[in-house]
């Protein structure tokens, strides 16, 4: 299956010329292994995958003690992995490389020393277990991963040419019309399965929602392992924020509340835990902005957020868990629309995974007045424009599940913040659409923002 990050490494090969290396972060399980050798084998004459989940303790012993003499490093692994390396045609990817920080430490010797080029792959990277007592190389250039989009999914079931109309309507701001229908159909889809890479394959080879619910299920149990072995001092508060993500996105208010995790919790106290799970790439954290004005990380407020799983497909799994499957009946109800409890968490859900992935960070803006509320207001995502000017640089984007809506708080918000706000975005399941100055986005649009 093609991915997109395919064309970034291009880029960083033609541009480096062996001057950096590139890691590649993300979750477990979207395909940084894969993207690596598919990499590897069709742009080298030859590669040497150390995969440091499998090497051999000898293996590790080379990076401790040859780091002074490449020249005995480098033949020790092409004996040990029997791959001749060519200078300057041949690469070496260090796969899970935070799992041999020692490793990661001798890119900045083996950049300079200018024979290969060098892949990384790696999850978990910032977490302190990985990087302590290592200097980071300056050397190295990090590019993230995220599950498959919905391009990607598309050209995963061979309908690249719907994309390609897609692209070419939102170009010209006109509506798909006719086919509309197919593209929202696709899209559902796509939401369901998810971006898992072994889930988009199993459905695309069997059309299977029950074999696909169980590879989600496997995933999830990966992510379920890492917790328990990898969050060192804080994997029962990582466990416990990851198991309430359902019950607390399915709040009409999808800010994330601590105290249905223990009375009287503070920020601080779970601040770590957090952080832990959007290292793992495992949820992607939406940050409250008290005002949109030209910065938004100016204005974050890092104690009031929404958790959001970084892959919608797994959301579903993890949701609808009570026996250990989600039924087929569920997700017949979801592929057409007929589930009404959960969905705007799972519509909300992937408008953000969608503009994580598209390179967006992820605000949103929330106000309630206890004296008078006609002020409260509630605005699901706030995007910056990408050129910046003295005035009107915050998008803010509204996200509506349902075909019947009211967009009181996003009148309400640009009332209060015209000099801030430009070219208000409703983001819903209709067609494309331009009225009364605001912007209504088919969903599957959305990573074209």
């Amino acid at each position: 299956m093609k991915r997109k990050i395919y064309n970034e490494l291009s880029k960083w090969k033609n541009e480096s010329k062996g001057k950096t290396a590139i890691l590649i972060e993300g979750a477990r399980r979207i395909g940084k292994s894969y993207i690596a050798e598919e990499f590897a084998r069709n742009e080298y004459d030859s590669y040497l995958l150390i995969d440091f989940n499998k090497a051999k303790p000898i293996v590790w012993d080379w990076f401790d003690n040859y780091l002074d003499d490449l020249d005995t490093l480098l033949f020790n692994l092409q004996i040990e992995y029997n791959v001749k390396l060519i200078p300057r045609r041949s690469v070496v990817i260090f796969d899970e490389v935070q799992l041999c920080p020692r490793a990661r430490t001798a890119i900045k010797y083996l950049v300079a020393d200018g024979r290969y080029d060098y892949i990384e792959t790696g999850s978990l990277i910032s977490i302190k277990k990985n990087v302590k007592d290592i200097v980071i190389p300056s050397e190295e250039e990090s590019v993230n991963m995220y599950p498959m989009d919905f391009e990607e999914f598309l050209m995963a079931v061979n309908e690249e040419m719907l994309w390609e109309f897609i692209v070419h309507c939102y170009e010209r701001q006109i509506p798909l019309k006719g086919l509309h229908r197919k593209a929202l159909d696709l899209f559902r889809t796509y939401m369901i399965v998810g971006g898992m890479p072994q889930a988009v394959l199993e459905y695309r080879e069997s059309r299977d929602f029950d074999r696909v619910d169980k590879v989600k299920r496997m995933i999830l149990q990966v992510y379920n392992n890492d917790i328990a072995k990898y969050a060192d001092n804080v994997e029962h508060k990582v466990q416990s924020i990851f198991d309430a993500i359902p019950s607390q996105l399915q709040r009409h208010e999808k800010k994330f509340r601590l105290s249905a995790l223990k009375p009287n919790a503070t920020y601080r106290d779970y601040d770590d835990s957090f952080f832990w799970l959007a290292d793992s790439r495992i949820v992607n954290i939406c940050y409250s902005c008290t005002e949109p004005n030209i910065g938004l990380r100016l204005n974050m407020e890092r104690n009031t957020l929404k958790c959001y799983m970084a892959d919608t497909g797994l959301l579903i799994s993890h949701s609808f868990n009570e026996n250990g499957n989600t039924p087929a009946e569920l997700y017949q109800k979801l592929l057409h629309g007929k589930l009404e409890v959960n969905e705007g968490m799972l519509v909300e859900n992937i408008v953000a995974q969608m503009l994580r992935a598209a390179g967006h960070k992820l605000f949103f803006y929330s106000h309630s007045d206890r004296n008078d509320s006609s002020n409260d207001m509630e605005i699901d995502f706030l995007m910056a424009k990408s050129k910046i000017t003295s005035r009107h640089n915050i998008i803010p984007i509204e996200v509506k599940s349902s075909q019947r809506y009211t967009l009181t708080s996003l009148r309400k918000f640009t009332a209060k913040y015209g000099e801030y706000i430009t070219d208000p975005i409703v983001i819903h399941s209709a067609d494309f659409a331009i009225k009364d100055g605001m912007t209504f986005l088919p969903l599957y649009m959305t990573p074209l923002l």
